[in-house]
Parts: C-alpha cells; sequence; structure tokens
C-alpha cells in the first residue's frame, strides 16, 4: 500500500521529520502529518542566541518560534528537538551574507540556508533518525515524473518557494516532501484553526530573519568591521560624481539615497570592491540580455548541454517569468532574455522553468 508520501508503508510504520520554524506553515505540515497516523517527529534548528532574540519579531528559528514549535508539539503529543545550529548558521550563511556584499553582489541568504543547514545537514539527521522522508511547509510541489522526482511551482503564484529551493539537488528532492504545495495560505491558516494550533493567527515572518529591521549594512559592518571603507561614486566614463561610505549600501538599480544630486536620474548600474567604485548612470543602460550564470544546479531529465533550450526564467524572487533560452557552458550556463531587461543583479539568482517545472538554476556573475 502506497501512502499519502509515496511510500509502500501504512502511515503509522513511515517515520516523517518535519522541519519545524515555529511558523503557522510548518505546523500545519507537522499537525496534518500527525492527523494522518504518521510516526511524526519535530525538529527545530536554533539559529541564534536565546536569550536576544527571544523578543524579536520577525526571526524565524529563534527563541519565540522554538517555543511555539515545542508548543505545537506537546500539544499534539509527538516528539520534539531542538538543534543548535548557530556556529554552522553563522558560518555557512551569515558569513556568506557579509562576504557576498563586500564583493560587490546581493546575497539571498534564505538560499542558502536551505543550500546548508536547512538541507544538507538536517537530512542527514533525519536519516540518522530512521525516517523515511523530511517534510517541510514550502510551498512548492513535488511530483513523480516520468523519469524522476519533479519540483513544480506551488499551486498558488503568490506564495511559490521554488525560486528558493532551485539549490535542491536530486538526491534531496528524492528524500524531501512538500504538504502544503497545493494549498493556500488562507487554506493552511483554516487547517491550523481547525487542528486547534497555538500559532494559528501567528504572522509571517518577514525580511531576513538576522536582519528583521531591514539594516543588511549594518550586519556586514559588526561582521566585517575593517572591510567597509568609503570610495568614489562614478559615471560609466569614470568622472568622480561624489563620495559613498561603503559599496554595501548600494545595490543595482538603486535610485534613491546615491546624495550626488542634480540632472537627470541616476541609478546604480554596477559595483566595483577592487576599485571600489559604485557606477552610476541612466536607466536604459540597466538593461541587458545576456546573464552569465554560474554555480549550475540541474534537475531536468536530461543534462544541461551546449544545445539551447527555451524557458522562463526568474531573476529576483519578486519578479515575474521572462521567455529567455539557456545553454550550458562548463559548470555554468549563459542565458539570454527574449526581451532586455533592468535591474539584473550579480548575487541574486536565475531561476529556470519549463511551465510549473523548476529545472533548477544558478547565480547571477554578470
Amino acid at each position: 500500500m502506497t501512502n499519502s508520501l509515496g511510500i509502500d508503508k501504512d502511515p503509522k510504520d513511515t517515520r516523517v521529520v518535519v522541519a519545524m520554524s515555529g511558523g503557522v506553515d510548518s505546523s500545519v505540515t507537522a499537525a496534518l502529518l500527525h492527523e494522518e497516523g504518521y510516526d511524526v517527529i519535530g525538529i527545530t534548528l536554533q539559529l541564534f542566541d536565546y536569550g536576544n532574540a527571544v523578543a524579536r519579531p520577525g526571526t524565524c528559528c529563534a527563541g519565540q518560534d522554538i517555543y511555539d514549535a515545542r508548543r505545537v508539539a506537546d500539544s499534539l503529543g509527538f516528539p520534539h528537538y531542538v538543534l543548535d545550529y548557530e556556529d554552522r548558521f553563522r558560518e555557512d550563511v551569515m558569513g556568506d551574507f557579509a562576504d557576498t556584499y563586500l564583493a560587490g553582489a546581493t546575497p539571498i541568504p534564505c538560499v542558502r540556508c536551505n543550500q546548508t543547514v536547512k538541507f544538507r545537514d538536517l537530512i542527514q539527521r533525519a536519516k540518522e533518525l530512521e525516517a523515511e522522508v523530511l517534510a517541510t511547509g514550502h510551498y512548492v510541489q513535488r511530483i513523480d515524473g516520468a523519469k524522476k522526482a519533479e519540483l513544480h511551482r506551488g499551486a498558488m503564484d503568490l506564495k511559490d518557494q521554488s525560486y528558493f529551493l532551485f539549490a535542491t539537488t536530486q538526491e534531496q528532492l528524492d528524500y524531501l516532501r512538500f504538504p502544503l504545495g497545493g494549498m493556500s495560505k488562507d487554506e493552511t491558516r483554516i487547517e491550523a484553526e481547525r487542528l486547534g494550533l497555538a500559532v494559528a493567527d501567528k504572522p509571517d515572518s518577514q525580511d531576513i530573519c538576522f536582519v528583521p529591521d531591514g539594516d543588511y549594512a549594518a550586519v556586514v559592518r559588526k561582521m566585517r568591521p575593517d572591510a567597509v571603507e568609503p570610495g568614489d561614486i562614478v559615471d560609466q566614463e569614470g568622472t568622480v560624481l561624489g563620495p559613498h561610505d561603503g559599496i554595501i549600501n548600494y545595490t543595482i538599480g538603486q535610485r534613491r539615497g546615491l546624495n550626488i544630486g542634480g540632472g537627470d536620474p541616476l541609478y546604480v548600474l554596477k559595483l566595483e570592491p577592487a576599485s571600489n567604485r559604485v557606477v552610476v548612470g541612466p536607466k536604459e543602460a540597466l538593461l541587458q540580455e545576456h546573464v552569465t550564470i554560474s554555480g549550475v544546479n540541474w534537475l531536468g531529465d536530461e543534462p544541461l548541454g551546449a544545445e539551447v533550450l527555451e524557458v522562463t526564467v526568474k531573476l529576483r524572487s519578486m519578479t515575474p517569468l521572462l521567455p529567455a533560452t539557456v545553454c550550458g557552458v562548463g559548470e555554468g550556463a549563459e542565458v539570454t532574455l527574449h526581451s532586455a531587461y533592468a535591474g539584473i543583479a550579480p548575487g541574486q539568482a536565475c531561476v529556470f522553468y519549463q511551465g510549473d517545472r523548476m529545472l533548477g538554476g544558478g547565480w547571477i556573475e554578470r
């Protein structure tokens, strides 16, 4: 008998580890699986110092969230464990965040977190606990395709989180399950109410979990105090237009806050860490058609080769899907957009789709 998770076992004989962040999504995931009769174990990763994080709103995997996850597990009667991953998170996620900003790029720490501590390390722990699968509250769909497990966009566009999971390997995807992939957020909250979960009305986490006030530059300064230096804002010809107090304060496409005054509106075109310069210019200079991608993770049925493939791509989590072609080049890829697009930022991800299926992605180099 194949159960709802695709395992040939009765639910009561199927152990499932659920990654519980303390929010409503992962709590409903755990509760629904427990309701079906699965042998559920909840695991929460402590990524922050408990004392410092307990009162901070908008975080995940910190003090209040750990308490909320444990409260849900206790109310339903399944085991719950907290793993201290602060050191791994600081090194693999926060350190990469700071170094990426200092290199003149715009990082996505949520991808790094999924790629490292949440999937790589947590899957290993789930297997040590003899779990058949690791379940999460992500709004994506895992579908058994003709050749292998496929990763598809969440059923509701507004909550689709596939962009943040582009680095999921095929081996990881085989082990992962996403019970909420076909649901909307409203449906999830209705289920939370029905199940009597104390977190049913809990607000969603906002911004980057370790930057709840949105001040990314302050985090970088704290982590790399000797690396932030002032420099020049220049135009495309290299003419100095004014000073800046660190390239970490700027992102590609930024218009406000340049403080160089007068004339036509100028936008950040490029960040040059070697010369410590911020290059600005007119909006039309932001338009690009060709994008070089590194570190490609590919989930398609056939390997990504030199043959041009028609796809749609996302260049940031909140941008629309754009028609494009992609072809493999060594360990990376070259993407050509059908129409030029403005504000493509190194350090962000370019994620490839065919229809609703996510084929993988990589890091934007230039």
